[in-house]
This record gives structure tokens, sequence and C-alpha cells, in this order.
């Protein structure tokens, strides 16, 4: 990779963060919750729950998104979540991650790390990993490089443009690859992929954070049928070394993936349980799956 090439990689990566790498605010104050995120990196997992959240709410503006809304998923879960357009899906997300403060309730991840007195940035380096249904990739640059950059180290632009990956980083490089079925890309473009291989390679990036919980958005949406199939089979390979959470649409798909279905409708569980029997509730079925 070129130094140029690197160091606008580097750029954006650190944009995303949005916190400087010496663990100052770009302000220039030292940020306290790192030292937090630093001195407790170990989700504690003793109860059998990696993610808790309890009677949450949130409203925008008068109007009620997320009404008295708990939900807990334990270590090496796959849980799919599903809904109507407003049910609140996103909005969960948002909040798990830090993006949106609730008005009330309880989010914890593991059983001693409560979210809520954490930023995004901070709530990413604890180990929660969010894709959102749009993949954003380096286009530029090839499929190695992209899980290059994403690799858990110093992000700074110096240290970026003088990195020399040890072979540790460079067996967990391959692990991946083999893990996203882009082993045979790994010297193309990332702009030259297909959506769904550009779907896999964001994945991958995240995955190169070793994160705890992956929550995901509408992953398959624009997929080939085939791509959607080598999703599934991805998602069941990452179920058990990783929490996920996975908001979808496309039925067929969850019905490949899923023990436990989570169904949201305006901001609160309606139902939940194995596919079968949530298809089968008549309240989820008047809100959402039609007859």
């Amino acid at each position: 990779m070129t130094p140029d090439l690197l160091e606008a990689g580097a750029q954006r990566l650190q944009a995303r963060v949005q916190v400087q790498p010496s663990g100052q605010t770009a302000a220039g104050g030292q940020t306290a919750g790192f030292a937090r995120v630093r001195n407790s990196q170990e989700v504690d997992v003793t109860h059998g729950r990696i993610l808790y959240l309890e009677d949450v709410n949130v409203s925008f503006d008068g109007f009620k998104a997320i009404k008295h809304l708990s939900l807990d998923i334990a270590p090496g879960e796959l849980r799919c979540i599903i809904g109507p357009n407003g049910a609140g899906k996103t909005t969960m997300m948002d909040i798990i991650t830090g993006k949106t403060r609730p008005d009330s309730g309880t989010v914890f991840f593991g059983s001693t790390i409560d979210l809520l007195r954490h930023s995004e940035p901070e709530i990413a380096q604890l180990g929660i990993g969010r894709k959102f249904q749009k993949p954003t990739v380096f286009e530029q640059l090839t499929v190695y490089e992209n899980l290059e950059l994403a690799l858990k180290t110093h992000k700074g632009v110096r240290a970026s443009v003088f990195f020399k990956r040890t072979s540790e980083q460079a067996d967990r490089l391959i692990e991946v690859l083999h893990t996203i079925h882009l082993e045979s890309s790994l010297n193309r473009q990332a702009g030259l992929l297909s959506h769904g291989q550009k779907q896999w390679l964001e994945i991958g990036m995240l995955l190169m954070q070793d994160p705890k919980l992956l929550l995901l958005d509408e992953p398959v949406a624009g997929m080939t049928d085939q791509e959607t199939e080598r999703t599934a089979e991805l998602f069941l390979s990452l179920k058990g070394k990783h929490s996920l959470v996975v908001v979808e649409h496309d039925m067929a798909f969850i019905k490949a993936i899923s023990d436990t279905v989570t169904v949201l409708c305006e901001g609160a569980v309606l139902a939940q349980g194995p596919l079968a029997q949530v298809q089968a509730d008549e309240r989820v079925i008047e809100v959402y799956l039609g007859r």
C-alpha cells in the first residue's frame, strides 16, 4: 500500500472513531471515558447475559419511539429482530451503540458495564460492532488493505504510515479472509466487489476489531440468492464465537439462521420465541406478516 493511500485511509478511519489516537478529544482535553474503557475490557457474563435492556424509553418531539423496551441477549447467541417499519429496531441499535440516549431505562453490556455512561466511540472500544445496511468500505484500497486498516492497533496517521504487521496479525488477516469467503479476492480493489462481497468485507473489518457483540442491520438487503445463502453460512459460523443481533426482513434468511426471534412493534416487544411460534402469533400476523 502506498503511503499516501494509507495515510488517507487512516485519516478516514480516525474520523469514524471521532477521537484522537492519544486518547484526547479533538479539542485537546483528556477523554476520561477511554480510561474507563481501558480498565474494563473484559465483559462479565457470569449471569448468562452479554446485553441487557430494561424498561427503556425514548421520545422524539413527543413521539414515543421506544416504550418500556426490555430485552436480553446471551453470550454467543444469534438473535433475529423483526417488525414493521417504525417499530423501533434502528432506534434500539442507536441506544445500544450510544448514538441515542434514552429518556429512561437501563442498558448494560454484561453485568457491570453501564453503556449509558459511555460515548459512541467508547462503546465501540468496549467490543460492540455495528454494521449498517449500506456497506462502507475503502473502495480505492484492496480487500486485504481494508482488513489491514481495521486491525486493532494504534490509529494515528504516523503510526499507520510506518505500520508493520506481526505474524500473529498476518495470521488473523488470513483467518478473517477465509471466514468472509474473500480469500480469492484479497488483492482485488474493494470498489470492484459485488454488493454482497462489500457487505462481507465490512463484516470482516468489524471482525478485525474482535468484537464481543455484533449488531447487523438488514445485512442481506440487495443480495442475490447465492450471496444470501453464503451470508447465512457466515453468520452461523460466527455464532458462539460472537453474540449477534440481526435486524432483517427476509424471512427465508431468518429461518435459515434463527433460534430465537424477537418481534418489535411500536417500540416494544410484541412477541418472542422460535420463528414458527412468532409466525403463528395472531398479533404478529396482524401488524407485520399479513394474511
